[in-house]
């Protein structure tokens, strides 16, 4: 797998849809083995993932490995500070453990060169996320939210079965 070539290419109107779906097939992996009631409907909500994709400064991006799309992100890239957020980041179901995530936020990395910091969140139960973006990537954790810390980007949802905890990782370029 090292000599594998992985690209990104932004994602057009035919491909939102599949986009869409291949990443809420992966996201509701972890959420449905994690939770003792996991949700109704696909995690993240239509609604949640249309308010990313639409956002000031976002940027939908596909993994693309050996001309098969493998996965995709959702950044928010600011023109003016530098410090830009990965909103969303994904392999597709199946496509996972072989290295392709790496070398896709490496591509990242060498698509936006003057960044000066990422900035990225994951649920606390997302261990696999956690190793990635710590150990494979070089973010470090530099908050943790929880009942009695909320993070004021994410209000807290009364019925939500992941609850207010999780992480804030920041990597400084």
């Amino acid at each position: 797998m090292s000599d594998t070539r992985v690209s990104l290419g932004k994602v057009d109107a035919t491909d939102i849809g599949d986009f869409k779906k291949e990443l809420q097939d992966a996201f509701s992996i972890a959420v449905r083995e994690e939770l003792d009631d996991p949700p109704d409907g696909p995690i993240p909500s239509d609604e949640d993932l249309d308010k990313s994709i639409n956002a000031r400064g976002a940027v939908t991006l596909r993994i693309v490995c050996d001309g098969r799309k493998v996965g995709g992100a959702v950044l928010t890239i600011n023109e003016q500070t530098h410090r830009n957020s990965l909103d969303l980041f994904f392999l597709k179901v199946g496509e996972e453990g072989r290295g392709l995530g790496h070398k896709a936020w490496l591509a990242i990395e060498q698509r936006y060169p003057t960044t000066l910091a990422w900035r990225t969140y994951t649920p606390y139960f997302e261990k696999r996320n956690i190793h990635f973006y710590v150990n494979k990537c070089g973010f470090k954790i530099i908050e943790f939210f929880n009942s009695r810390h909320t993070d004021p980007n994410h209000p807290i949802v009364p019925d939500d079965p992941a609850g207010s905890e999780g992480f804030l990782f920041e990597k400084i370029m």
